[in-house]
């Protein structure tokens, strides 16, 4: 683990258990099951994090759910030169500046707070581009939110998530493993992601009933193809919805009838007989390609 990254990050006062809990106390907040409130407690964890995320003074670093801030403080720690904060829940959204402010009065100035819901936020909801998102991820949407903000916010360069430790697994599959589904490809669409190691469950207060993991990711270009973004998904969608059937038989629906979809498949050099999760995203792509009708000439 590398220590504070200068002057700026010394100072920061983490938040303990009972910091936790007796500012919790104070607001009258109890963790919620609906929106996936999982509060860190634990010090050495939040810096862990911090310290994988790599940070340095020109990194906007994205965090969703700050929830009471414990990895907010972990993060002006480690040095991130500016941190915007999304919470969902308001009366935490209020409380969290204040909370900067008596625990990291020098780097107050560098967290901003927009209370919204992750899922639907778009950039010009964000005082400026964020580049890495680091964040411990609400349980119950923890995928649809990653891909939402992948796709609304084309400078997320990298980033590191916790997430439940099977939707990591999911997260970082590839083709051919037990796990590897719909959100697998749809991941891989917009980046790299890589197992960055476990969580106990120990550090969260209320203790989950489900062990977690932090998966890493860096962005890179999507497959070359005519199709859209919506298109390719669409596709495997249409393919991880009926996973033991053959492509053939799943991509019936979507291609209009078994006969058009062993046509489409053929067409993108993918087996009818295979089946989705031996498909990786750039055989997606061809296939949503394939699909397209064809150009008219006059």
């Amino acid at each position: 683990m590398r220590p504070a990254a200068g002057a700026a990050g010394r100072n920061v006062r983490l938040l303990n258990p009972g910091d936790v809990r007796d500012l919790a106390g104070r607001l009258g907040v109890r963790p919620s099951k609906r929106l996936g409130q999982n509060f860190v407690i634990e010090p050495g964890t939040v810096r862990r994090i911090a310290a994988l995320a790599a940070l340095s003074p020109g990194d906007v670093v994205l965090e969703v759910g700050p929830g009471l801030g414990s990895l907010t403080l972990a993060l002006l720690e480690a040095g991130a030169g500016q941190v915007v904060a999304i919470e969902i829940d308001r009366a935490l959204a209020a409380e969290l500046p204040r909370t900067i402010a008596s625990r990291a009065p020098h780097l107050a100035d560098r967290v901003a707070v927009v209370a919204a819901d992750a899922l639907h936020v778009a950039a010009d909801d964000l005082p400026t581009s964020p580049s890495v998102l680091v964040a411990n991820l609400p349980y119950n949407v923890a995928v649809p939110v990653l891909l939402h903000l992948l796709a609304a916010l084309p400078g997320l360069a990298r980033g590191l998530v916790m997430v439940q430790a099977e939707v990591a697994d999911r997260m970082c599959a590839g083709p051919g493993s037990r796990v590897y589904g719909a959100p697998s490809v749809k991941l891989a669409w917009f980046a790299a992601a890589r197992p960055a190691g476990p969580v106990p469950r120990s550090v969260f207060w209320p203790v989950p009933n489900v062990d977690s993991r932090l998966v890493a990711f860096t962005r890179r270009d999507p497959p070359a193809t005519t199709a859209s973004r919506e298109e390719v998904f669409a596709v495997i969608d249409a393919a991880f919805g009926q996973r033991r059937k053959t492509l053939r038989a799943a991509l019936s629906g979507w291609a209009g009838s078994a006969r058009e979809a062993e046509r489409l498949l053929r067409a993108a050099g993918i087996d009818p007989g295979a089946r989705g999760e031996s498909l990786g995203v750039a055989e997606f792509a061809r296939l949503a390609a394939a699909h397209q009708p064809e150009p008219r000439t006059i």
